[in-house]
């Protein structure tokens, strides 16, 4: 038994997000405004699941974007993609009708990222149908890096279910947070898992969602 909490104590260490020499772009958008009108008596707000500067960092052409949503009586939210301030893409999605982290990916349709090119996503939820509705809105970046060929080979040798350390230790935000997302949904009992989920959230400061459930998480359907 000591020998088993000893390995699960090393997954833990391990799976800590190293973030990356990098810092976001400066912006003017705010984390969002909360209306009560959008939330329900729980006070949860919508949340991000990124670092604490907002930059991720992915290898993908159209990356997973994710977020906690709590329960609320609206049923879309709209999201939209930015390169140098001109809208490169943007879509409403239908919201799940509990609360928990969803995932919306970048559809085929959508441009590609480029390497090198950072983003400004958002993710906006109004809360009534009226024309001048307050919105709650958060907001995050993207950054597409082409990978090394050393880490290309240590990511092809390494075992899948250790996969999202080698990510977590070269900053690859979305690529691991994308990796654990997929084990939870394939192995949701596995403690291992959970483990590591558990670790990475507690490392960017996440720690209020590590127990949050899974809802609709391998994509949002789009309206």
């Amino acid at each position: 038994m000591a020998l088993k909490f000893q390995r699960l104590q090393r997954w833990q260490i391990s799976q800590k997000f190293i973030p990356p020499n990098r810092k976001a772009p400066q912006t003017t958008a705010g984390g969002g405004s909360r209306g009560g009108s959008c939330f329900l008596e729980n006070k949860e707000t919508s949340t991000p699941l990124m670092p604490p500067n907002k930059l991720g960092l992915t290898f993908a052409e159209r990356p997973t974007f994710y977020w906690f949503v709590p329960q609320m009586p609206v049923q879309t939210a709209h999201f939209s993609l930015l390169e140098d301030e001109r809208i490169l893409y943007e879509t409403t999605f239908k919201l799940p009708n509990q609360s928990g982290i969803i995932g919306f990916t970048l559809p085929a349709k959508a441009s590609s990222l480029k390497v090198g090119k950072k983003y400004h996503w958002y993710m906006s939820i109004a809360c009534s149908s009226e024309e001048l509705a307050e919105e709650i809105s958060v907001d995050g970046w993207v950054e597409r890096i082409q990978p090394t060929a050393d880490l290309l080979k240590q990511i092809a040798r390494t075992n899948p279910k250790q996969r999202s350390q080698v990510y977590a230790r070269a900053g690859i935000w979305y690529e691991v947070l994308h990796t654990l997302v997929q084990q939870r949904l394939t192995d949701p009992g596995d403690r291992t898992v959970m483990a590591n989920w558990k670790a990475l959230l507690e490392s960017v400061g996440l720690n209020d969602l590590v127990s949050k459930p899974l809802v609709n998480s391998w994509n949002a359907k789009t309206k």
